[in-house]
C-alpha cells in the first residue's frame, strides 16, 4: 500500500501502499525474501524473491489480509482473528492480540512499535512487541478504519475509512503517555474510499475507491481533495507510488471485466501511462510491493496462486510465481 511508505518511519509499509515495514537494509530486486499473505489457508509465506521458490510456510491467524515485518519479527493482521506475531527465521507463531471485537486489518510497523486498524472499533492502535502490551488506541469516529500510512515523521498517521469514505489525519507525540488527536477527517468523493499513499515528497496523498474505480488527490498541508479522475477499474483496491515519486501504481484484481491489471499513472501529469494485464482473468483482491530502487512491482494474484513480477522500468511482466494451491497470495512486503 516501494515506495516503501518511504522513509526510516514509513518501510515496509503494504499491501499497502503500499505501503510501508521497518526494515535494516537497502531492498532491491536482485536479492531477498518476500513475506507473502496466505490468506485463503491462513498462513505466512516465505518466498525468495529471485527464483519463486516458496521457503516456508508458517500457519497463522484465520483469513489474514495484511503483513508488515520489523526484520525478524511478522505481524499479520486478520479482522477474524487478530494480530498474529511470528518469528520469521523459526517459522512459528508466537502469540496473537486481539481486542475482542475490534476487527483489525492493516498493520504497520515504525519506531518500534506496531499500528493496527480495528474496524470493528472505529479505530487504530499502537502495540509495543517487547512487552506484549497494546499501550493504547485512540477513536477516530469514522466508518471502516481500513488502511494505514505512516507520515514522513513519527508524529503523523493517516487513515483511509472506507465506510465513511474519508481520509483520517492523526497527529501527536510518539513516544510516552499517548497524545495523538485526530486533526481532520477529510471527505473524499465516491464510495468505499481504500488503498492509500503518501508521496516521497509528503506533499500528496493518492487514494482510491475500490467500488467506483476512482483516483483522488489530497493536499497534505490544506487538507483538501485536489484532484480526482474516473479510471474505470472494477477493484482498485490497493495503491503505491514509487520511491522516485513518479508513478503511481494500482491494481485491479476486478480489471476490466475479463483481465486482471496493473494501471500505471504519471503523477506530475495525472494522465495514464499504460495498464498491465497481469493474468488472463480476473484474480480477485490482492496486494502488491514496490522494491526500494523501483525496479520492479510484486503482484498477489490471489485466485490463481500467483505472485506477478513486473518489470518497472519496461513495465511488462517478467515472470509468474506458482504458490501453493489454494493459498490465495494476497499482501507482500520485502525481507532482506
Amino acid at each position: 500500500m516501494r515506495s516503501v511508505r518511504l522513509s526510516l518511519w514509513r518501510i515496509g509499509l503494504v499491501c499497502a501502499l503500499v505501503g510501508a515495514t521497518a526494515l535494516t537494509a537497502a531492498q532491491t530486486s536482485s536479492s531477498g525474501r518476500l513475506l507473502v499473505v496466505f490468506r485463503d489457508s491462513s498462513e505466512l509465506g516465505i518466498v525468495d524473491a529471485v527464483s519463486g521458490k516458496l521457503l516456508g510456510r508458517v500457519p497463522t491467524v484465520k483469513g489474514p489480509h495484511e503483513v508488515t515485518t520489523d526484520g525478524k519479527l511478522a505481524f499479520m493482521g486478520s479482522p477474524a482473528e487478530g494480530v498474529g506475531v511470528i518469528d520469521i527465521a523459526a517459522q512459528k507463531e508466537l502469540r496473537r492480540f486481539n481486542p475482542p471485537g475490534s476487527a483489525p486489518h492493516d498493520v504497520l510497523f515504525g519506531n518500534g512499535k506496531l499500528f493496527f486498524t480495528a474496524e470493528g472499533y472505529k479505530s487504530i492502535g499502537r502495540y509495543n512487541p517487547a512487552t506484549n502490551a497494546i499501550e493504547w488506541m485512540l477513536g477516530l469516529g469514522q466508518n471502516g478504519s481500513h488502511m494505514l500510512v505512516l507520515g514522513r515523521d513519527p508524529n503523523t498517521i493517516y487513515v483511509a475509512n472506507q465506510g465513511s469514505n474519508t481520509v483520517s489525519f492523526v497527529e501527536g507525540i510518539a513516544a510516552g503517555p499517548p497524545k495523538w488527536q485526530v486533526t481532520a477527517a477529510v471527505p473524499v468523493p465516491g464510495h468505499t474510499v481504500e488503498a492509500l499513499d503518501l508521496s516521497p515528497d509528503g506533499r500528496e496523498l493518492w487514494a482510491a475507491a475500490s467500488s467506483e474505480g476512482t483516483v483522488h488527490v489530497i493536499d497534505v498541508a490544506t487538507k483538501k481533495v485536489t484532484y480526482s479522475a474516473e479510471l474505470g477499474m472494477k477493484d482498485g483496491n490497493r495503491l503505491r507510488i514509487t520511491p522516485d515519486g513518479k508513478h503511481v501504481l494500482l491494481l485491479d484484481g476486478g480489471g476490466d471485466g475479463a483481465h486482471a491489471i496493473f494501471v500505471v499513472l504519471d503523477r506530475a501529469s495525472r494522465k495514464e501511462v499504460k495498464r498491465i494485464k497481469l493474468w488472463d482473468t480476473e484474480t480477485g483482491a490482492g496486494g502488491f510491493w514496490v522494491t526500494r530502487d523501483g525496479s520492479r512491482a510484486y503482484i498477489g494474484l490471489r485466485t490463481v496462486d500467483r505472485v506477478a513480477v513486473v518489470d518497472l522500468k519496461t513495465l511488462e511482466v517478467i515472470n509468474h510465481f506458482p504458490m501453493p494451491p489454494k493459498s490465495g497470495p494476497g499482501c507482500i512486503v520485502w525481507l532482506d
